[in-house]
């Protein structure tokens, strides 16, 4: 995965990310691939509801579809 800085984390438009609060950043495909492979974990440990880790999926596989 490509690194994010903090700097760089701040200066992505809150659309960049698939959860309020800018949770789930997916700028580019290497995080969409992390994002939909960790939000099992995040689910599971009971930091984001059923409904939001279907928003993540979605937005992820989107960003995947639209290289």
């Amino acid at each position: 995965m490509a690194i994010l800085t903090a700097k760089t984390r701040n200066s992505l438009a809150d659309s960049t990310f698939a959860l309020p609060g800018r949770r789930f950043p997916i700028p580019d495909r290497s995080h969409a691939v992390a994002a939909e492979r960790l939000v099992g974990r995040s689910l599971k440990a009971g930091n984001i509801s059923s409904a939001q880790a279907a928003t993540v999926r979605r937005k992820a596989k989107a960003k995947l579809k639209g290289r």
